[in-house]
């Protein structure tokens, strides 16, 4: 290669470089918001919630809050632009928090179209509801714990791995929402009494998505049971029938921690309903035993004692929604599935129609092992 072509090359890779910087951002002069949040306010306004990271050594206080009345979200860009002292750079959220208030209105998720339709804002949103006014939530900034969407999205991760809560996304609610066959569930998330933020469980929506349940830790547990969605270990503490709770204690308890958990669900039509009929299977690790029993002499009555508790809860769970109407289980891709002429005639009042149906329940529970304690 001649030296006039290695100079005209050098010349061409330093321009290069130099327009790749012509369009440089400082960071403390850009705008990141990682929460979203939703409400209606005391003025029965829709109102949004925004909170972003604040890169400058010379502030203390390490995040900003925005919050205006809207109409809807992409108008209220403007509104945010004005009230940001940096460039916004697309709308990367970590989670996006929805009030009670405003899950109380049908209809309510129309008003996210625009993460949907506009390509620079992610899906992978976790969605949390709140039991309480979002405002709450975004001015809380409390100094010992991390950057609120960073403090929720991690809870919402980690909790959802032990199947604790609902690990929703944007997407995953875009699809739930449109899907007849099975009803939204999403994390729920409020203040206990000393201001701490609290992951409460799993909170249950209906085909409208309105509020229409709020599941405990347990029961959320056994709703990813039912979904066959525990690909790790989950824990569960049970009342064991005829143990008597002494003094303050309460000793008729047993934990388990699971290993391998498998959910059959089998679908028929008779009568004019739909029967479904729900096997589980479970190996167990005892975990706790507050009571006394020889587990090694006992072993087959304390299977017998956990699998009819846990049938009883799981019961109970399935009773709760078929009174809600609602069908976070799935029931309904279950019989469109194998069901479908039956479910099409019934598919746009599912939730009517899984409340007339009739669930049967059974629980095989197998210990694998109970500890080094004899």
């Amino acid at each position: 290669m001649s030296k006039g072509l290695l100079y005209v090359g050098i010349i061409i890779i330093v321009i290069i470089g130099l327009a790749g910087c012509s369009d440089r951002l400082d960071l403390e002069d850009a705008t990141f918001p990682l929460a979203l949040g939703l409400d209606i306010d005391d003025n029965d306004k829709f109102h949004i919630y925004i909170t972003n990271p604040v890169f400058n050594k010379n502030v203390k206080k390490k995040s900003h809050e925005i919050s205006e009345p809207a109409h809807t979200l992409r108008q209220s860009r403007v509104q945010q632009d004005a009230h940001s002292p940096g460039v916004f750079q697309g709308r990367k959220f970590q989670v996006i928090l929805v009030g009670n208030r405003l899950l109380q209105h049908k209809d309510w998720f129309r008003m996210l179209d625009v993460i949907f339709r506009d390509s620079k804002n992610t899906v992978t949103d976790r969605v949390i509801a709140i039991d309480g006014p979002v405002s709450e939530i975004i001015y809380l900034n409390p100094d010992d714990q991390p950057y609120l969407p960073i403090l929720l999205r991690g809870m919402v991760d980690t909790k959802s791995a032990r199947s604790e809560t609902a690990k929703t996304t944007a997407q995953e609610l875009h699809r739930e929402i449109f899907e007849k066959g099975i009803t939204p569930s999403v994390s729920g998330v409020k203040l206990d009494e000393n201001k701490n933020i609290q992951l409460t469980g799993t909170t249950l929506l209906d085909h409208l998505g309105r509020y229409s349940a709020a599941l405990e830790t347990q029961e959320a547990i056994l709703l990813n049971i039912l979904q066959n969605n525990t690909s790790k270990s989950v824990s569960l503490t049970l009342p064991i029938a005829g143990v008597t709770k002494k003094g303050p204690f309460d000793r008729n308890k047993v934990s388990i921690s699971t290993g391998k958990v498998k959910t059959k669900i089998n679908t028929f039509y008779k009568q004019n309903k739909f029967l479904f009929d729900v096997k589980i299977q479970m190996e167990v690790v005892l975990s706790e035993v507050l009571f006394p029993v020889s587990v090694r002499k006992s072993g087959d009555n304390l299977e017998k004692w956990i699998s009819e508790e846990i049938q009883k809860e799981t019961v109970a769970l399935i009773r709760k929604i078929q009174s809600h109407k609602i069908d976070p289980v799935g029931f309904g891709l279950y019989a469109r599935a194998y069901q479908y002429n039956n479910y099409k005639k019934a598919e746009d009042h599912w939730g009517q129609e899984l409340a007339d149906a009739d669930i049967k329940v059974s629980v095989k529970v197998s210990i694998q092992a109970m500890g080094p304690v004899k």
